[in-house]
Formats: C-alpha cells, sequence, structure tokens
C-alpha cells in the first residue's frame, strides 16, 4: 500500500543556545554544499533509517558541537512544500541548551549574539524565534536555564542570564527573593571574587532537591 505514495525526506534542525557575557547567543555553521553554499545555517542532518528523530537530533548534535547528555528537546515539524528547493524535506526543529565554556570551536562554526544573526537559509529565522519564545515560557516554569550557566555561579550572573532569555531588566531584591524562595539552590562555601575585594557567593542548582519537588507535586513557577 505505502508504495502508491511519494517519499519524503526527513531531517532535524538544532537551534543552539549559549550564555556569555549577559548575552543569549545562538550558534550558527556556514553551509558547505548546495543550495545555499556560503550561507549561515542552523545546525542539522537527515535522519538515518535505523534512527528515531529524537536519536538523530542527539548524534547530529554531539557530530558538531563535541557534546553530549545535554539539553534537547523538540519544538516543532516545518513542511511547508517550498522550503528547501533542493528536495521535498519536513524538518523536525529541536533546541538545545549548552555551556559555551564546555564547547571547543568548530570550522565554519560560529556564535551570533540576537541582535546580530543574519538572514538564515530556508525557514530557519522563523525556527530561532520560535524556539526563543518556548524558551521564554519554559523558564518561567521549569528551571532548564542552569543549562546554560558555569556549575558554580552568583546570584547576578543567574539574574543576568534571566534578563537575557526574557529581554528586560528584573528588580534584583524581587528575582533573589523569588529564586531563593524555591529552595532549588545550594548555596557554597566559596566566592566569586573578580568583581570586588568582598566577593559574591557562588551557588550550584540542586537537580535532586528539584526532582523531589517535582515529585512531591510541587511547581516551578518564576515571577
Amino acid at each position: 500500500m505505502y508504495k502508491q505514495f511519494d517519499k519524503n525526506y526527513v531531517a532535524v534542525d538544532c537551534i543552539i543556545f549559549g550564555f556569555h557575557e549577559g548575552r543569549i547567543k545562538l550558534l550558527l555553521i556556514k553551509r558547505d554544499f548546495e543550495p545555499h553554499r556560503g550561507a549561515w545555517s542552523l545546525m542539522g542532518g537527515f535522519v538515518g533509517r535505523d534512527e528515531s528523530v529524537d536519536k538523530a537530533a542527539s548524534r547530529i548534535l554531539e557530530e558538531l558541537t563535541g557534546l553530549k547528555d545535554i539539553f534537547l528537546e523538540q519544538l516543532y515539524a516545518y513542511g511547508d512544500l517550498d522550503r528547501d528547493a533542493a528536495a521535498r524535506v519536513i524538518s523536525i526543529a529541536y533546541y538545545a541548551l549548552i555551556n559555551i565554556d564546555h564547547y571547543e570551536e568548530k570550522p565554519g562554526a560560529k556564535w551570533f549574539a540576537f541582535d546580530e544573526i543574519p538572514t538564515l537559509v530556508f525557514d530557519h529565522n522563523i525556527m530561532v524565534q520560535k524556539a526563543l519564545r518556548r524558551l521564554k515560557r519554559k523558564t518561567i516554569i521549569q528551571p532548564i536555564g542552569f543549562e546554560l550557566l558555569p556549575e558554580k555561579f552568583t546570584l547576578t550572573q543567574l539574574q543576568s542570564l534571566y534578563e537575557a532569555i526574557h529581554q528586560q531588566s528584573l528588580d534584583k531584591r524581587n528575582f533573589r527573593k523569588n529564586i531563593l524562595s524555591m529552595h532549588v539552590l545550594e548555596r557554597l562555601n566559596e566566592k566569586d571574587k573578580n568583581n570586588s575585594k568582598r566577593g559574591a557567593f557562588l551557588y550550584k542548582f540542586d537537580k535532586e532537591k528539584y526532582d523531589a519537588m517535582v515529585e512531591k507535586g510541587n511547581s516551578f513557577e518564576f515571577k
């Protein structure tokens, strides 16, 4: 029965977010093949015959960044008829969050701040904007933003991250009160003294406490 239907290609595109110097950044790669050779693109590839789309996304991400076991979530399916001039390609978009310090630069790849993103191939600019909207919503109800920070961070760095994601300034006192009331941070007996002699206490995200909170039916909601 299946023979009567047209065959289509299935691809995966990864929107890779990082955080550096107070700015959310996007990892792009310059295409070295047609169509659109030399243009900037999301990192992606085709789904293999013997793998699921989730496994393909993880594989492609590891091949192109050298990283694995990172936050990766399916975003949306894109299948407009004319999205790829070379063939009928349906793309499953994913977004990933990585610590830039763990990423080793690859040939042809470059980090772009959001006000510097060039015109991308196909419908990749649309994918990026949808992923950013999802990231904003997700960080309100789930602490996925910690994936973008080093293992140890200050509350100032954490606030800077949330301000970058939500593109607005946050009141320092209210932010700290809200984030500490969630009981998912562990204060360490260490200080970051890069910006002052007195220094600022370092914290780390306590995933076990968060998982236990979710299991009890409690929710993480940042206001």
